[in-house]
Order: C-alpha cells, then sequence, then structure tokens
C-alpha cells in the first residue's frame, strides 16, 4: 500500500531519490542523526522486488547477510534465503520501523542544479534541497536486442523482468537469452517445470554453493574477501562491469551446472548473435564460443575454490578435503543456428540485464557510457551522491548486505556540509 499522501516540503537540507534498501538505508541513518530530509519513491517501497521478479525467485544469499542500518535478519532460517515475499516484507517492516519522510508514487522527473543546491521537479510539486542522494540503482531500463523486432507476433517475447511462471507461456520451447543469474535461474525454473529449454550462454562466471564443508560466503566472509575495496580488487575497476555469478538459493541453496543441465537435455548454445531469416526459416544465430563459456565460467568456479583452499591452508582449519572438480559434460559441436519454427519456439526471454537511465539528472557527474563518475558514491559536483550502486565500493555495496556501509560513510559527509544540516 502506497503511503499516505502528503505535502512536499519546499525546502530541505537532502532529498533521498529511491526509495528502495539504499534509500531506506540513508533514511535510518539521517533520521537517526536528526538531519531532515525527504525521500522520493516512484513507485512503492520493495517495488523492483515484487513487480520485477518471477514467482519463485528467492535470493542467492544467505540470510543472514541482510543487514540494513538498524534492521538486521531477525528470522529463524539465518542461512537460508529468503522468498520473493519475504524480502517484501523485510523491506516494508524496515519502512514501518522508523517511519522515513517517504513520499511513494512521487516520480523525480528532473534534478538540476541551482545556487545553493539542487531543484527536484516532481510530478507532485517542486523540492529545493541543500544535497541530493540518488537511490535508484544503476539498473533501470530493460535490455532488448533490436534483431528482436524480427520475431513474429506468433512468438511471445518477455524481459527477465517481465517473466513470472512457466504457466504464463505458451505450450512450446522456450529460448533463454542470457546466461547471468536470471537467464540461469530461469531456464532452471522452466527446465523443472519439464519446458524443453534452449539457453544461449553468454560470459557469466559460476561460483560454487557449498565448499569444504561450509557456505562459500561464509568462507569468503571470514576470508575479507567481501571488504575489498575495488581499488584493490585483482580486476580493479574493471569487477564492476563483470556480471554476477551464478547460482541458486533455490530449495536451500545449490550450484547450477549448465552441463549438467545439458545431460538433461537443455540445448546450450553460444552468445546470442541476432534473429535472421535464411534458407525460408526464421534463424537464432549464436557465436561458436560455448565451450569457451562454459569453460571460463569454471575457471571462475574453480578460482573460487582455490582461494578458499588457500585461506584453510593459511589460518591451519581443519575443513574436509573435496574431490577434484570434473566436467560432467562437453559439447560435441559448436551450434551457430537454430531454426526456431523447426525447434516448436513459442517463447522467447531476453536475460540480457538493464541500462542505467540518468537522463533526468542534469548535472556534469556521468562519463561517456552514461554512468556516474563517483568516488564510494561521492561525486564531483559538491553535494550530488549515488548509493547502491554495484561495486560502489566492495562487493556488498549494491546488496543488503553493505549498502548500510556505504550509507554511512556517505552520512559524514552529508553532515559536514554547509546546508545547515551539521
Amino acid at each position: 500500500m502506497l503511503s499516505p499522501s502528503a505535502p512536499i516540503a519546499r525546502r530541505v537540507p537532502v532529498a533521498i531519490v529511491g526509495g528502495g534498501q539504499a534509500g531506506l538505508a540513508m533514511s535510518w541513518l539521517l533520521k537517526r542523526r536528526g538531519i531532515e530530509h525527504v525521500v522520493f519513491e516512484k513507485h512503492r517501497v520493495a517495488h523492483e522486488w515484487r513487480e520485477a521478479r518471477w514467482d519463485s525467485f528467492c535470493l542467492v544469499t544467505p540470510n543472514w547477510q541482510c543487514r540494513l542500518p538498524g534492521w538486521p535478519y531477525a528470522g529463524d532460517d539465518p542461512h537460508g534465503f529468503m522468498l520473493k515475499e519475504q524480502i517484501v516484507a523485510y523491506l516494508e517492516g524496515y519502512a514501518a520501523s522508523f517511519a522515513p519522510p517517504l513520499h511513494e508514487g512521487v516520480q523525480v522527473t528532473r534534478l538540476r542544479r541551482v545556487d545553493g543546491g539542487f531543484e527536484l521537479q516532481t510530478r507532485a510539486g517542486d523540492c529545493f534541497a541543500g544535497q541530493v542522494v540518488i537511490a535508484t540503482g544503476g539498473y533501470h531500463t530493460p535490455i532488448v536486442p533490436r534483431s528482436a523486432e524480427r520475431l513474429p507476433g506468433t512468438i511471445l517475447q518477455l524481459h527477465s523482468s517481465s517473466y513470472r511462471n512457466p504457466r504464463q507461456l505458451p505450450a512450446g520451447a522456450v529460448l533463454v537469452v542470457g546466461s547471468g543469474q536470471s537467464g540461469c535461474q530461469i531456464a532452471e525454473d522452466l527446465h523443472l517445470a519439464g519446458r524443453e529449454v534452449h539457453l544461449a550462454v553468454g560470459a557469466a562466471p559460476r561460483s560454487p554453493r557449498v565448499y569444504r564443508g561450509r557456505e562459500v560466503t561464509d568462507w569468503l566472509t571470514d576470508s575479507g574477501y567481501y571488504d575489498i575495496p575495488y581499488e584493490r580488487h585483482p580486476q580493479k575497476e574493471t569487477v564492476r562491469e563483470k556480471t554476477n555469478h551464478y547460482l541458486t538459493g533455490r530449495d536451500g541453496g545449490r550450484e547450477i551446472d549448465l552441463r549438467r543441465f545439458a545431460l538433461e537435455g537443455m540445448q546450450l548454445y553460444g552468445r546470442f548473435g541476432e534473429i535472421i531469416a535464411g534458407d525460408g526459416a526464421l534463424l537464432a544465430r549464436f557465436a561458436p564460443d560455448l565451450g569457451h563459456n562454459l569453460d571460463q565460467a569454471d575457471a571462475s568456479y574453480l578460482s573460487i575454490r582455490r582461494s578458499i583452499d588457500q585461506y584453510i591452508e593459511a589460518q591451519g582449519i581443519d575443513a574436509p578435503c573435496e574431490a577434484p572438480y570434473m566436467p560432467v559434460w562437453e559439447p560435441q559441436a559448436e551450434r551457430t543456428s537454430l531454426d526456431l519454427a523447426g525447434a516448436g519456439i513459442t517463447s522467447v526471454i531476453w536475460a540480457i540485464g538493464f541500462a542505467a537511465d540518468y537522463r533526468w539528472i542534469e548535472a556534469p557527474v556521468f562519463d561517456g557510457r552514461g554512468r556516474p563518475v563517483q568516488r564510494r558514491g561521492v561525486t564531483d559536483v559538491d553535494g550530488l551522491y549515488f548509493l547502491g550502486l554495484p561495486w560502489q565500493n566492495t562487493w556488498g555495496s549494491g546488496r543488503f548486505a553493505d549498502v548500510g556501509k556505504d550509507a554511512e560513510y556517505l552520512l559524514r559527509h552529508l553532515a559536514l556540509a554547509d546546508t545547515g544540516v551539521g
């Protein structure tokens, strides 16, 4: 339910744009500090979790990592993985716990720098703020390739954000394009429902779920991996461009091994290229890189295992050993095309991500690709900050795990700025 409408303050020291976990974390800290502020949310609390996730969706990180400021996970299953409706309840409970100055259903349509601060134009009136925190995340516009326009109306097309369950799709085979977390989990959802699935596999890495007797997130927490800032990460700033490792929290949590899916009948291809007409058929074309992509995913998987082995050895921990990993399936040939009609494809699900859309922000803080240039959320424009971006500082920056730490860092800047809030 949307929060009751209330007059929007025309002048506030701080405005937060976005009422998800990042915006709420920032609001909790500001309220505790006694700093007047307002939060604008285009939809309602937990909208993305509620509306842009499929029915069987669950967290891929354990519940104990849900540790928003003042609201750590308090359930009876810390090592479980909250389902979609539980995530929504967690966030709604957070908002109810401290009653933030939240305006739901209010979209900020324009943000521009003016003397002394920023003007925010909204559909419910304008607001002036001395400082602004952009907490809308980095996933705004679903990506669908232009070649999708060549598909006939008889084939249902969905972006992953619109997929709900197998019953939503017409009878027939399904082509899933993209092997990040969403693509792999949706492909598994369909596979478990007995649907014939064709999956275009990209360069996404994969992760173990449990290794040497413990959940991998426990090992990586203890070893300090999650505290490494991106500047000290071996991949440096490029880590911000990497797709999340695929695995699942479904049924108590498990690994996703696409090779095993192939053994069970799922059809795998390389990276999606385009839709073309050829030889009287409509073809989906793929790069001849399936074997390479599977090998690279396994390389990431094995790298995580090696890092845990090294930590165990360095700390002298008594942990059970595991057998070496052996691939259970190898592609016999690289299939570079698929006759959609011949394969009985009646649905295509595009799971190739989102693009950021900050066109409503009028400030010189973006690079040539439209991404915010920031250091731990602080931009070169005084008073303008970002929060909740992937790898804003560490692995947990855009997650329940550590968005609160980034908010605490920004709080120091907000509280010290000369806007009457110190």
